[in-house]
């Protein structure tokens, strides 16, 4: 019974640990959930498949989600509930089949979903001059990243009575209108792979911090089970 019970309670602290770290992680998820927003957030009326929008409200609920389980954890782990312990088991796999699914999509199909992400972007343009907020979003985009259209600036053909790109689109300091050659959506793509390359590695930690939590879950789970076998 002593045995038993001395495995338990490493189990049980060394399961707090990992959910705490889990809890943690979440945390930071989240926190960089709402930088990225907040920095986003000149340029928020537009298409929420844009990269850095999507990735931003796909890190807020992730960080939400990390941060409830990691909880649920916690204090599964301090209460030695069997019903605590096997829902925090059931929700962490859940997530993480999740993630596992979300990644495989985002490896096989990114050619679709960046094609669907700059066909919204293509369909929202129609109505730069009917809506204030995108109007406001789209000139921000192109002064900020220095770029002009989804592709090049043929894309705002069509898309203005006069045919013609806005001013946001011209360089700065030219008697005449220059258009800036760069795609906005890569601009914003590659600001967005370099700001979150190190979010990357962060979340590869967390997966083996998930993983490392699944396991001593049910562990301590089984010991539970074992330890009241042992009362009756």
């Amino acid at each position: 019974m002593s045995v038993s019970r001395g495995c338990l309670c490493c189990v049980k602290y060394l399961m707090f640990i990992f959910n705490l770290i889990f809890w943690l992680g979440g945390c930071g998820l989240f926190g960089v959930g709402v930088w990225l927003a907040f920095t986003q957030s000149e340029f928020s009326s537009l298409p929420l498949s844009f990269p850095s929008l999507s990735a931003a409200n796909l890190l807020l609920v992730a960080g939400g989600v990390t941060m409830i389980t990691g909880f649920l954890g916690c204090l599964g782990a301090l209460k030695e509930q069997k019903c605590l312990l096997m829902t925090f088991f059931v929700i962490l796999l859940l997530l993480v089949l999740i993630e596992v699914a979300l990644i495989l999509v985002l490896s096989l199909y990114h050619e679709e979903l960046d094609k669907k992400a700059k066909d919204d972007l293509r369909q929202g343009m129609t109505d730069y001059l009917r809506n204030e907020g995108l109007k406001k979003s789209w000139d921000n985009m192109q002064r900020i990243f220095k770029c002009c259209g989804v592709s090049n600036h043929t894309d705002w053909h069509n898309k203005t009575p006069n045919g013609k790109p806005p001013d946001s689109c011209c360089r700065e300091n030219t008697d005449r209108c220059h258009h800036w050659e760069e795609p906005c959506y890569e601009k914003a793509k590659d600001w967005l792979l370099a700001n979150i390359t190190s979010v990357l590695g962060f979340g590869i930690c967390i997966g083996v911090v998930q993983i490392l939590a699944l396991v001593f879950s049910m562990l301590m789970y089984c010991q539970i089970l074992r330890a009241e076998k042992y009362m009756d």
